[in-house]
């Protein structure tokens, strides 16, 4: 009977139970569900990191390889994140070309790394104007079950942590190229950005890190990226209904909360005895 209610009328299905304050799950309104991180799951890759947030999991794996630098940014390396989400990971996704979701969540990846600059591109260049780093993150979506954005940044961030790269050398008079791959250092990361993503529901209720059916039923959803340094780096919010001050302040603090739990995740899971900001 319940399950009939829930789908011939999943708002008022989820109005009898948020007025309790309690969703249809089990949680709180605010209450992110439980994280659980794993760090280098691939074996292949220069660093990886699978995250899975309830029923959504992404993987992250990172490769790198060495390019000449653009002549607009001689000093600089490369960042390059691609998203997928292949038809195994929900009924919205066909076979084919990268779907406006995918293309959407790689640039958001992007302007997450930029706007927090986790990674400094003058890190990655080796020789200026000769040599530089590429650093590929793969991410691949393995379950949707909503709050992917979420999912992707924590996995990338510890991917990203857990990356190491051989030592190279380049001789500037004979333009020799020597990767020294029994020489790792660690890629340098400067912060740790923390995605966290809130539905609105009915105009009013906000939803933390929302289900794949909240984000249908919802009015719009806004996501709140901030750094080490408790600042604001992002708020991404695609279109929906327009978002009441007092409410954007409700998710600012709610998302600062967030940042220590999912350092802490990934300081856990790299062994590591105190974050590293």
């Amino acid at each position: 009977m319940l399950h009939d209610f829930k789908t011939a009328q999943p708002i008022e299905f989820y109005k009898h139970f948020l007025k309790e304050n309690v969703r249809p799950d089990g949680r709180e309104l605010l209450k992110f569900r439980d994280a659980l991180l794993n760090i280098g799951s691939i074996n292949t890759a220069r660093g990886s990191a699978l995250v899975r947030l309830g029923h959504t999991m992404v993987i992250c794996g990172i490769s790198a390889e060495l390019a000449e630098p653009k002549a607009t940014t001689p000093d600089k390396g490369f960042f390059v994140p691609n998203v997928d989400l292949p038809p195994s990971c929900s009924n919205k996704y066909r076979p084919g070309p990268p779907s406006d979701d995918a293309q959407i969540l790689s640039q958001f990846v992007l302007d997450v790394a930029t706007n927090s600059e986790v990674l400094k591109l003058e890190n990655l260049c080796i020789a200026t104007k000769k040599l530089a780093w590429v650093i590929y993150a793969d991410i691949q979506c393995i379950s949707h079950d909503g709050n992917l954005k979420d999912a992707i940044i924590a996995a990338l961030y510890a991917a990203l942590r857990n990356t190491k790269l051989p030592t190279v050398e380049y001789n500037e008079e004979t333009a020799d190229v020597q990767v020294k791959q029994d020489q790792l250092f660690q890629l340098p990361i400067q912060t740790c950005p923390v995605s966290s993503t809130f539905a609105l529901f009915q105009d009013e209720i906000l939803l933390a890190d929302p289900t794949n059916e909240e984000e249908e039923i919802s009015n719009g959803t806004i996501t709140i990226v901030v750094n080490s340094e408790g600042k604001l780096c992002m708020v991404s919010k695609p279109g929906g209904a327009e978002m009441k001050e007092e409410k954007l302040k409700v998710c600012i603090r709610t998302a600062l909360k967030r940042h220590a739990e999912v350092l802490s995740l990934v300081t856990t899971a790299l062994g590591e005895d105190e974050p590293v900001r």
